[in-house]
């Protein structure tokens, strides 16, 4: 019997649902896993109808981290994993975290059940968490005599103080979803984390795709820059959006009371 894809991508009005697919397994982290989450960023990448993206995981959890045992089996391959390759800064271990961040649309992790080691660093590469109040998030490479590789340092810089980061690092401890909360290490808690998630997707739909991707960016890239890059920045990026189709519209929808009919988007992607 062939092995279940491990990652199911639907896309439909512009919303993709991303879905970790080892149920059996709380969506534990295999090598063929991580291949499979850089490639469906990847395709999406492309798609210039992209809007939103939604992260989640089948099953009674988001992820469980790594499936330490199936990786071990394979010890060529794990060690080729570690490997960059041309211009790149990033192994496809870290891509799995840092992928969701590059993509030039908001990326919405759902996050239920466990949601541990890999499985958090990958939910930290989403803009929004939204986690149920009895989800249980760990920074747990330590368990396994390992340190977060995954991208988790230059994601959980941005959310917290620096002793906060280290103390879940270093202790492994398990936090509730309203731990999470009170951290930062989640945006919302939600009874209904996919439902919650699927409902900011609907109200970002109806924002400039332009703009979303500009604010991102802007964003990302200014949070821990110079005031001079970050002024410059902002003014390029505005600029963009000044000489757009959709800016353009969200004008006239607003002129006009009407709800805007944005296109495709114009900015980032390939």
């Amino acid at each position: 019997m062939s092995e279940p894809q491990r990652v199911l991508v639907d896309v439909r009005d512009g919303i993709a649902t991303v879905s970790l697919n080892r149920a059996d397994k709380h969506n534990a982290l295999d090598l063929p896993m991580f291949d499979a989450l850089v490639g469906a960023a990847s395709d999406l990448r492309k798609l210039k109808d992209l809007r939103v993206v939604i992260l989640r995981g089948e099953g009674p959890s988001f992820c469980s981290g790594l499936d330490v045992g199936s990786v071990l089996k394979k010890p060529l391959k794990m060690a080729r994993s570690f490997a960059t390759y041309g211009i790149k800064h990033s192994n496809v271990f870290q891509q799995a975290g840092l992928c969701w961040r590059d993509l030039p649309v908001p990326v919405i992790a759902a996050i239920h059940g466990s949601c541990y080691g890999g499985g958090l660093q990958i939910a930290l590469g989403a803009d929004f968490r939204i986690a149920a109040a009895d989800a249980k998030l760990s920074v747990m490479e330590i368990k396994w005599g390992l340190v977060p590789d995954m991208s988790g340092t230059a994601t959980l810089r941005d959310l917290m103080p620096l002793d906060v980061a280290k103390k879940l690092a270093m202790t492994g401890q398990i936090v509730s979803g309203m731990e999470a909360l009170a951290l930062h290490l989640v945006t919302e808690v939600a009874s209904d984390p996919l439902a919650a998630a699927q409902e900011l997707a609907a109200t970002l739909i109806g924002k400039s795709p332009d703009a979303l991707g500009g604010i991102k960016q802007l964003f990302d890239a200014n949070w821990n820059a110079s005031v001079a890059r970050a002024l410059a920045l902002e003014r390029k990026i505005q600029l963009r959006m000044l000489t757009g189709r959709n800016h353009r519209e969200a004008v006239k929808a607003n002129v006009e009371k009407r709800s805007p009919a944005f296109q495709a988007r114009s900015f980032g992607g390939s």
